[in-house]
């Protein structure tokens, strides 16, 4: 077989993963302010919390393309910026530090110990830097240890040692930490398991014997080894270490988090344990144990205090009594609840960040440390500290966070259950809906493509007005003084102040509609209306120039020396400012061939007296630029044609990516640009070359159907363009530099109407805002973050969403919910009446019964526990119209819904039912359950309510349902089957049994249905009417763990895996269109099976490893007038796409970039082939990665002209076709 595919895909991200797995503080710039780095999938994220705003933003966004595995920050001791250390999946240890200047991060070292993967034994899963900077240790699951020595040479660089073993055989590492120690040697301690003895023995008697291990690792500095220096047992549940403050700080140690109790261990000091408190109430189970999940130290002067936090989301405060070296006591007490959190960082400017497990980040803000409030204080002088004895249990309520205060919360879909993409709302673009969180935090989200807006007036104006300016009063003056309206009979003047007051003295004319306005010069004004120009100075004097008789003036653009008109019979007049602040109007008019739709005359350079060009745009689909040189005025320099006449111009100055290094120092360098907008709804961008006044580069891009109008603005301190078609958008350039298309210029659409104007506006409230016309409105808005170009808005569900389905005509959408180990409101209810029959015990008093009787709010808390129970329930949910849910159905019984569909039975005159799969007291691991439903449900309101009809029961869940051929076809554990709708129940017609263990997927198109196993890949199963048999005639060769397929083409499937992988398989022709011929099946039957499978096998046309776990694929276009592309969504909140190429030639120069960019990148960031990465289960095949190429534009400016020579482009020609890649089929 060939080695090159037939197929190719071009891989992209939207949207990268949301999921935190670690997060690390530090002052990674070197200045005093702290900085969080965050890992997230394969990228490392840089995020800066501004105290000032309590808000948190991202600085900067780097793919590693590598699994980051684990991550610490240090310093060497006296200096004051904090490096990264990376442990990742390419057997190497990398060192970073961020560059502020750049921004980006640099590698300093990058030091190989061993093969490269996650395996068992190979370092990298847990690190731990000595707090002052002199060491770190790398270990691995299992046995091999290594510690690096840090230091600084003569140079004051940091330097890296050779490894230092501390290898141990049979040794299982479940949780590493440092110790803070002083100045003495570095000691890093381990949690341990040896399991050397237990292997040998096959009585499984060792096993109950084993002993968990506190062991201390001592790195000897003068010796330079390391050595075992202390262990003892500690409990058995034990599972995470946290350090305690040592030196001159505190006592030194490390608390040790087991099942329900937490220890104090130091070597040579005594042992102390408290309990970790348990919540008490009528719906909590009193004997359930808590474990701590993660937790964060944190040091103020002369003081500590953790914050520990349970599986519930409860925090707990626990602080030391400790004099002289040893520890008296130690205290834990409630102290608020959080989502449950992945990594706490708490920051001195008294904030304290949650990477969430699952949903939104949170970002608190400390209102006191809770040392004066009620809660109940347990200390450890009441509890023995030997693990064997039994504790006490310890109670509290939890109640309304009362120390912490949420200031921002930072939008994350993670986990990304499932999505569908349709448009809805008649935008030019599909919306994605999605289902994603866990328990009482999951939400329904809708995605759209646009920058948030946020408005801040909106005022009804007396007529409808066609354009809007606003203007200053002098050159030196910050803010606008007026806004101008122009009605179509006259021109109306607004002052700007406190408040918008309409003003008649300020010269302007106000009988006639205006053209343009302009403040020129120093202090004068200008207003060209259709009869001529009116200058008006400072003084109030009023000069005017008359347009030619029989001619009206019908275009005019100005700036602030410079005024161009273009007449009605297609003269240009030109006028310059004079050294005296009079306009001298230039004495030859320039005749065009068409009528002349549109002028742009440029900003005046810095230090220059004119614009040098004037851009011309006539109704021949032409674009002239004229010279306004003293020496050639006038005289044309160059022309464009157009594929439609232009219907608006802009010369403009704006930053460019291409203009060399990263450097701000010199990237601050602009290019001048043209920007074209045409009648036809396109608009295109085309470089102005300064000197020659030459057109080069133009890229196009379609906005919508109506003509575009373009006007400058300012966004978040830079110049951008907003280009108004049939909704607004802005053209800026990306300011996050070195993240996916950094510095790149984008083009994004507002969430906003659509305006007939726009010009900007700025004022003392609001100093960079647009003002815009729409209909009869006035409206001033500003754009907050140009960073995050999709919108979410959200709808909260109940719980742990499993599968979404859209109405087939309607805007509607249903969601299918359930929750493991939950009690169901039903048990609830019967749980809190028991409580209050219950007479009072001794000693309770009436204010702890009531709060015992209290039920929190579950988005806060989590839903009271109980092992066995199943909560479920099926939301109707209008993400359009209301944006809430419109009906809740509880399950009852102990159900719990897995799958959905809505079928149009022909037996019920094709009405659609709504079918939902579920399944009785089901146990996930092993698999059981004591049997499955089907629901039926029929749509009331056009949907918007559901009317329970029967349920029919079935021997195990249903897992996949779909509606086929006017029939329901349901996955049955390993039996697909067909059923009709009956009075009393549903009636099976036909079954197979087609796959080896489960069905959890069904796809169809004709009379060929693609069933999905959980682990065997995909069937290829075809229903023959005559015989009513179900036939599989095609499967996989390989076992893939299938999660989600969609149909690419009658032959074709795409699907992902539950390790991360995305495919496409194809059956052979021959076999697919036998399968389709012969009516009957006979042939089909009677073909001999191969290698105990299906007669054919399926062939592998692409593969790609994009490291999330796909849950969703759809194809889709996604941008108006774009092509069709594959749009997967990953469980980490991912959203990504693989677009087919068009030509070979593009295939062959991708290829080839993406050769040069993995030479390029120095093995990436932290050292992982990139290869061998995209190819991490099965060797990549006919995918190309796009964000790999896209970092072409973050590349310094030497590497991008050296790539770009070997490709034989230039680098401009080379950005482009990385940018048309995109822009042509996403955002």
């Amino acid at each position: 077989m060939a080695s090159t595919s037939n197929m190719f895909l071009y891989s992209l991200s939207i949207l990268p993963p949301a999921a935190i797995t670690q997060a690390v503080l530090g002052a990674f710039s070197g200045k005093k302010q702290q900085e969080i780095v965050v890992a997230q999938g394969s990228r490392l994220t840089l995020l800066r919390p501004d105290a000032s705003q309590a808000k948190v933003q991202t600085v900067l966004s780097h793919d590693v393309f590598g699994i980051i595995r684990s991550l610490a920050s240090f310093r060497l001791a006296g200096s004051s910026k904090d490096y990264i250390i990376v442990g990742s999946d390419s057997g190497r240890i990398t060192i970073l530090d961020y560059n502020p200047t750049l921004n980006k991060f640099n590698r300093v070292h990058l030091e190989t110990f061993g093969k490269s993967g996650v395996r068992r034994v190979i370092p990298g899963q847990y690190l731990a830097c000595d707090p002052k900077g002199r060491a770190c240790l790398i270990a691995s699951v299992e046995k091999n240890k290594l510690v690096y020595v840090l230091n600084r040479n003569a140079q004051a660089e940091l330097t890296i040692s050779s490894p230092l073993e501390a290898h141990k055989a049979h040794c299982l590492v479940f949780a590493l930490v440092a110790l803070d120690v002083g100045y003495e040697n570095p000691i890093f301690a381990c949690l341990e398991v040896d399991y050397g003895e237990a292997d040998q023995d096959p009585t499984g008697k060792a096993y109950e014997e084993i002993e968990k291990m506190l062991v201390y690792y001592e790195l000897d500095l003068g010796l330079n080894h390391v050595v075992r220096k202390w262990a003892e047992p500690v409990d058995r549940t034990a599972n995470c270490l946290f350090q305690v403050p040592g030196g001159t700080d505190g006592p030194s140690g490390v608390l040790v988090c087991a099942e329900d109790s937490v220890y104090y261990r130091h070597s040579g000091k005594p042992s102390h344990r408290i309990p970790i408190p348990r919540r008490k109430g009528a719906v909590e189970d009193p004997n359930r144990k808590r474990t701590i999940v993660s937790g964060v130290m944190h040091k103020m002067r002369g003081a500590f205090f953790f914050l520990l936090q349970s599986e519930d989301g409860d925090l707990f405060k626990v602080t030391l009594e400790h004099d002289d070296g040893g520890v008296n006591r130690i205290k834990i007490k409630y102290f608020d609840t959080v989502p449950l959190a992945t990594s706490l960082c708490i920051l001195k400017s008294g904030f304290l960040f949650v990477a969430a497990e699952t949903g939104n980040h949170h970002f608190y803000q400390f209102e006191k440390l809770g040392d004066d409030d009620e809660e109940v204080e347990y200390t450890s002088e009441n509890y023995d500290p030997d693990p064997t004895d039994s504790l006490e249990p310890a109670y509290f309520h939890p109640r309304a966070p009362e120390n912490i205060a949420l200031v921002e919360s930072i939008d994350s879909m993670n986990p990304l259950i499932d999505a569908k993409i349709a448009n809805l709302t008649d935008d030019d673009a599909p919306q994605i809906y999605t289902v994603c969180g866990t328990g009482a935090r999951s939400t329904f989200r809708t995605l759209k493509h646009g920058l948030e807006t946020t408005e801040i007036v909106s005022s009804e104006l007396p007529g409808v007005p066609s354009a809007v300016w606003t203007t200053k009063l002098t050159s030196e003056d910050d803010y606008d003084a007026y806004i101008i309206l122009s009605f179509t009979n006259g021109t109306l003047v607004l002052s700007i102040g406190e408040t918008v007051e309409e003003v008649s003295d300020t010269g302007f004319l106000s009988s006639a509609p205006t053209l343009a306005v302009q403040q020129l010069g120093d202090d004068g004004l200008i207003q060209v209306h259709p009869k001529g120009i009116r200058h008006i100075r400072a003084d109030r004097r009023v000069s005017e120039w008359p347009a030619p008789q029989h001619r009206s003036i019908v275009a005019a653009t100005t700036n602030s020396r410079q005024v161009a008109v273009a007449l009605s019979s297609g003269e240009i007049v030109y006028f310059e400012m004079d050294s005296d602040g009079q306009l001298a109007e230039f004495e030859e008019k320039k005749e065009m061939t068409g009528t002349v739709t549109c002028l742009s005359l440029g900003e005046v350079p810095e230090g220059r007296v004119r614009s040098s060009f004037l851009a011309v745009g006539c109704d021949d689909s032409t674009v002239r630029i004229l010279s306004l040189d003293p020496d050639s005025t006038l005289e044309s320099k160059s022309v464009q044609a157009l594929t439609s006449p232009p219907s608006s111009l802009c010369i403009m100055a704006m930053v460019d990516s291409t203009s060399g290094s990263l450097d701000p120092a010199t990237s601050s360098r602009t290019t001048l640009y043209l920007h074209i907008g045409l009648y036809s709804g396109v608009y295109l961008r085309t470089v102005l070359d300064t000197v020659t006044g030459e057109l080069t580069d133009t890229r196009t891009r379609f906005l919508g159907p109506k003509p575009v109008k373009l006007f400058k603005v300012v966004a978040q301190g830079q110049t951008a363009v907003l280009a108004l078609s049939s909704r607004p958008w802005l053209g800026y350039s990306n300011p996050l530099g070195g993240t996916q298309g950094g510095g790149q210029y984008m083009l994004t659409p507002l969430s906003y109407p659509a305006l007939e104007f726009g010009w900007t506006f700025s004022s003392e409230q609001c100093p960079e805002g647009m003002v815009g016309v729409q209909g009869q409105n006035l409206r001033i808005f500003t754009i907050e973050k140009l960073t995050e170009n999709l919108q979410q808005e959200s709808i909260p569900l109940a719980y742990t969403p499993r599968k979404m389905l859209r109405h087939p005509e309607q805007p509607v959408f249903y969601t299918v919910e359930a929750d493991n180990n939950t009690l169901s409101p039903i048990t609830k209810d019967t749980l809190l009446a028991a409580a209050a029959d219950k007479p009072r015990q001794n000693g309770e008093t009436a204010e702890e019964k009531e709060l015992d009787a209290q039920l929190l709010a579950p988005e806060e808390f989590g839903y009271p526990r109980g092992t066995g129970h199943w909560a479920s329930c099926i939301h109707v949910v209008d993400p359009v119209a209301t944006k809430s849910i419109l009906q809740r159905i509880e399950l009852t019984e102990n159900e719990a819904a897995f799958s959905i569909a809505a079928v149009s039975f022909s037996s019920q005159d094709d009405e659609l039912f709504l079918v939902v799969g579920t399944g009785k007291d089901v146990v996930l691991s092993p698999r059981s359950s004591t049997c499955g439903y089907i629901h039926i449900y029929r749509f009331l309101e056009d949907g918007k309510q559901l009317e329970f009809i029967h349920k029919t029961r079935v021997e195990e869940p249903p897992m996949a349902l779909l509606g086929f051929q006017g029939r329901l076809l349901a996955g049955i554990g390993k039996e697909i089957r067909i059923f009709d709708l009956g009075m009393k129940q549903l009636l099976r017609k036909a079954q197979a049994s087609v796959v080896p263990n489960l069905v959890v997927g069904l796809q169809t198109q004709g009379s060929r249905i693609i069933v999905s196993d959980v682990q065997e890949s995909v069937v290829y199963v075809v229903y023959k009417y005559q015989d009513n048999r179900l036939v599989a005639f095609c499967d996989d060769v390989v076992p893939r763990y299938t999660t989600c397929t969609a149909m690419v083409d009658y032959e074709s499937v795409v699907g992902g895996d539950k390790f991360g992988n995305l495919w496409i398989v194809r059956c052979p022709e021959k076999a697919s269109a036998e399968a389709d011929e012969d009516p009957a099946g006979g042939h089909l039957l009677h073909e001999r099976s191969y290698l105990q499978g299906t007669p054919n096998r399926l062939a592998l046309q692409a593969h790609f490893y994009p490291q999330d776990i796909p849950t969703s694929i759809t194809k889709t276009t996604l941008v108006p007038g774009g092509r069709d592309a594959l749009v997967w969504t990953g469980l980490q909140g991912t959203v990504g796409l693989l677009v087919p190429f068009v030509s070979r030639e593009d295939v062959d120069f991708f290829q080839s970039l993406e050769g040069h960019m993995r030479s390029e990148e120095g093995g990436m960031l932290a050292g992982r082939d990139h290869l061998v990465y995209r190819g991490y289960y099965v060797p990549v095949k006919g995918v190309i990665d796009g964000d790999l190429c896209e970092r072409f534009g973050l590349l310094g400016g030497e590497a991008r002209g050296r790539v770009a020579r070997e490709l034989d482009r230039s680098i401009r020609e080379v950005e482009r076709k990385i940018a048309d890649m995109r822009s042509r089929v996403a955002y």
